[in-house]
């Protein structure tokens, strides 16, 4: 049986989803959220992220630099990115839907309309990875790119 190979983001392509990324950080709206973490508490908040295979990709890179080849659930159902010390272990490397503050705790997702250009443009990037599938939850998109 072949070994299995490690999927990456092409280069050009990381570069694209960090201009993303980056245009978030320049248009942010007044919110609540000061790393406070609340939204990682998934079976808490009743809402997971959805992730494009570029963000999957993007966040595996993070997971690999911080030292870890998979993901160990949490039994309370909080995102299992969470260290020790109960701060993001990916944050440079987290997804829209992190990045947007998706649960009501950070004061809820941004409107549609502040950030529908940015999600057009993540969707892009699927077509460019010729992936066809659509956004799936952070963890098990991760863990399908980990292994």
């Amino acid at each position: 049986m072949p070994k299995p190979t490690k999927r990456t983001l092409d280069p050009v392509l990381e570069a694209e989803l960090k201009d993303i990324y980056a245009e978030i950080e320049r248009r942010p709206l007044q919110r609540e959220c000061m790393l406070r973490t609340g939204c990682c508490h998934f079976r808490l908040t009743g809402v997971t992220p959805l992730v494009t295979m570029a963000e999957a990709l993007f966040a595996a890179k993070g997971v690999r630099a911080s030292g870890r080849v998979k993901l160990k659930p949490h039994p309370d159902g909080t995102c299992p990115l969470l260290g020790v010390d109960g701060k993001c272990t990916i944050y440079q490397h987290r997804p829209f839907g992190c990045r947007t503050h998706f649960c009501q705790p950070a004061g809820g997702p941004y409107p549609r309309k502040q950030v529908a250009d940015l999600i057009q443009r993540l969707e892009a990037l699927d077509e460019k990875l010729q992936h066809h599938e659509g956004s799936r939850p952070f963890v098990a998109a991760l863990g399908d790119v980990l292994h």
